[in-house]
């Protein structure tokens, strides 16, 4: 008979602010918040539990947590306090098993299906030891497969008493997966967000459990060519592995402005220095990427996603600069209105290693990696957007208006 798998989500519970108080006692029982300035565009990256009594709530906007919390104490963001507590939980995780999936700095997979003990004391304690000897509060969803453990913790954080942390333990007993789920809203289905949602709804369709009830032909017109995933995942069937070990998917860079901005000029100058970043990024990994990808938040905090895929994979900059500009180009005269822009971002994806071989026809990486570099090295230090590798120049005019362009250029 196949085993039946054990699988515990971790998440500690307002891990930052959590960690605050170890730092700070003086906040405990306090309303405070971790994140930026409430002056500018500062968002609320975590809040204690006595501010969220006062409606404060994760990615707020810090100038309307303070409007609904006048005495609400402001802390900014301090790294070098979270990530060693994170390394603390997350050491001690492997000492229970090595089957570990940290999916963030606050939230881990595990499974324990190789452990003899009775899930509720594998749950029990785990969770005791991280609150009690870490002082970390953390609550646990547990259940036969990750997609199931992962909203049994959003169910148990659900119903903590106001004010103070959940420290919940929510088991799902196999064979119980759809049933748990059936009464649940749509949203905290994964892969569900409001346009699925509002599309459901039209079909009278509120719960996870609904979701199943539907006809194949209006399942493929909410879902397209995700339906049957959704239909798996709405009766709690998953089948993804643990996975102790990630190689990264996507490298990205993005900037948020003080104030919105409809300077194309500077946008692009933003988008080409992004997208030397992220080819510098590459090279240091020794990888190359096949997808350009370029990310607007207009001021109406709408956000535009828009992709383009190489005919061959590169770390060069100047080409993920240039792609990601025509996508920019092309969004900026496609919009409906006449948006600000918020944020700007270049990410590259399908990240792949480069050719080893070197033959006579072929790049020499090792050459060109020094000539990335190189550039690189000069914008920076010039704050030159426009420093570019040169072309072969076939005429003389091609000179001349290479001499009129301005910028710096590096042949190689």
């Amino acid at each position: 008979m196949e085993k039946v798998r054990r699988i515990i989500h971790l998440d500690l519970d307002a891990f930052y602010c959590a960690v605050e108080e170890n730092h700070q006692p003086r906040l405990r029982g306090q309303p405070f918040a971790v994140g930026g300035n409430p002056k500018g565009r500062g968002v609320v990256s975590s809040c204690s539990y006595a501010a969220r009594a006062f409606g404060v709530r994760s990615a707020m906007r810090m100038a309307e947590a303070v409007s609904r919390c006048p005495n609400l104490i402001i802390v900014g963001p301090d790294f070098n306090k979270y990530r060693p507590a994170s390394r603390e939980v997350m050491n001690r995780l492997r000492e229970l098993t090595p089957m570990v999936e940290q999916i963030s700095i606050d939230e881990a997979f595990i499974d324990v299906s190789d452990i003899s003990a009775p899930i509720e004391t594998i749950a029990q304690d785990l969770q005791a030891g991280i609150r009690d000897e870490l002082n970390l509060p953390n609550s646990l969803g547990i259940a036969t497969n990750k997609l199931v453990a992962k909203i049994a913790t959003d169910v148990g954080k659900m119903g903590a008493a106001p004010g103070t942390p959940p420290n919940a333990i929510t088991i799902v007993p196999p064979g119980e997966e759809a049933e748990f789920l059936a009464p649940l809203p749509v949203r905290m289905l994964w892969g569900i967000g409001p346009a699925s949602a509002e599309k459901l709804a039209r079909e009278k369709v509120t719960t996870i459990g609904g979701i199943t009830q539907l006809p194949y032909p209006i399942l493929k017109k909410v879902f397209k060519n995700g339906t049957y995933e959704m239909n798996q995942r709405a009766l709690g069937i998953d089948y993804r592995p643990i996975v102790t070990e990630h190689d990264p998917k996507s490298i990205s860079q993005e900037t948020t402005f003080n104030h919105d901005t409809r300077d194309t000029v500077r946008l692009r100058e933003i988008l080409t220095k992004q997208a030397h970043h992220v080819a510098k990024q590459l090279r240091k990994q020794k990888i190359i990427a096949r997808t350009v990808k370029l990310k607007l938040r207009w001021g109406t905090f709408k956000t535009l996603t828009r992709q383009t895929t190489l005919s061959n994979p590169t770390d060069e900059g100047e080409i993920f600069a240039t792609e990601v500009i025509h996508l920019f180009n092309k969004a900026w005269d496609d919009r409906e209105e006449d948006y600000d822009v918020r944020l700007i971002g270049v990410g590259v994806s399908g990240l792949e290693a480069p050719p080893q071989q070197i033959g006579l026809w072929d790049r020499d990486w090792e050459k060109e990696e020094r000539l990335q570099n190189a550039l690189a090295d000069l914008r920076e230090r010039y704050k030159e957007p426009t420093v570019t590798r040169g072309l072969p120049q076939k005429k003389d005019q091609d000179a001349e208006n290479s001499s009129k362009a301005g910028g710096m250029t590096l042949n190689g």
